[in-house]
């Protein structure tokens, strides 16, 4: 078997080197209600924060449930 050539990482810096393209910035523009924006603005952390405390929630409403199946009565 014939030794790979080992490959070039170092960028050429020569003049006849590729350009490097200018960053394009896209912005857009929407309107939003305050409670739309504080949303998009924080649904990054609110939604799994939502997601458990609505398992949390479903988690004792079935255990209560549980509870007063097994002990009969009304609580």
């Amino acid at each position: 078997m014939a030794k790979q050539k080992k490959k070039r990482t170092k960028k050429y810096h020569g003049a006849d080197a590729a350009l490097t393209k200018p960053a394009i910035t896209r912005v857009t523009a929407v309107n939003r209600s305050k409670p739309g924006q504080y949303w998009y603005e924080h649904k990054r952390i609110l939604k799994p924060v939502l997601t458990v405390a609505g398992i949390v929630v479903v988690v004792i409403v079935l255990i209560i449930e549980i509870i007063r199946v097994v002990s009969g009565g009304t609580l």
